[in-house]
């Protein structure tokens, strides 16, 4: 059985996907981009980008009961190679050793004003 995650601290966008699903011990973080809570988007800074796209990921582990050590496995979507020291230097502030896999592809984003956007898995057991 599959369960929709939702949290109050990321925006609900008009779109049919939800923020995360649960599928047994794991949870599936749909792609967040850098959208507040009221549905604006972070522009040009980029690593203020990332920390948004970042919390994002964070309230949705939250909501389902986990933390960012809980993640196991990331792939952030880049638009373009340039990004990729920048992405690294924000992501250390959200992940520590062990980390989880990750993959990094370049990627046109939906959005021409989104230069970054990350999904992930998070591994939390049912107690």
């Amino acid at each position: 059985m599959i369960e929709e995650i939702v949290s109050d601290r990321v925006a609900k966008l008009d779109l049919p996907l939800p923020h995360g699903v649960r599928a047994g011990d794991y949870v599936y973080v749909s792609g967040q981009i850098a959208a507040r809570p009221d549905g604006s988007i972070v522009v040009g800074d980029f690593e203020a980008e990332t920390r948004a796209v970042l919390d994002n990921v964070q309230a949705v582990v939250e909501a389902a009961g986990g933390t960012l050590a809980d993640v196991c496995k990331v792939t952030v979507f880049l638009l373009n190679a340039t990004l990729f020291e920048p992405m690294n230097r924000v992501y250390a502030e959200y992940f520590t050793a062990p980390y989880p896999a990750r993959s990094t592809v370049l990627a046109p984003l939906s959005n021409p004003d989104l230069r970054i956007e990350i999904e992930a898995v998070a591994y939390l057991p049912r107690r």
